[in-house]
């Protein structure tokens, strides 16, 4: 059973930092696209940062030069690392797996993150 398990959410104040971890319980972990969105209270959910299979990234404009993703295929693990943190990124961050050649789409349970003094 395919399972993606969020981690590092917390409370932080504004200008801080932390890093999500998502470890991923999937054979050929490295042809997936891995991915982060978030959804905050009465928000859809957005995709936040996305890498392929082949390390490229791609981020919404909102934390571009804030928030950095990577993947370590060895240990089968995505993160994303959020910097200058603000109010609007409080919400849950879901870590998400996907190859539609293979037919995979996964998900997490999520974490939350809360920007707040």
């Amino acid at each position: 059973q395919v399972q993606l398990v969020e981690s590092g959410g917390g409370l932080v104040q504004p200008g801080g930092s932390l890093r999500l971890s998502c470890a991923a319980s999937l054979n050929f972990f490295n042809i997936y696209t891995m991915a982060w969105y978030r959804q905050a209270p009465g928000k859809q959910r957005e995709l936040v940062a996305v890498i392929t299979s082949g390390g490229t990234t791609n981020y919404i404009d909102s934390v571009k030069g804030r928030f950095s993703i990577s993947r370590d295929n060895a240990r089968k693990t995505v993160s994303l690392q959020m910097s200058s943190l603000k109010p609007e990124d409080t919400a849950g961050y879901f870590c998400n797996a996907n190859n539609m050649r293979l037919g995979g789409d996964y998900w997490g349970k999520g974490t939350l993150v809360t920007v707040s003094l």
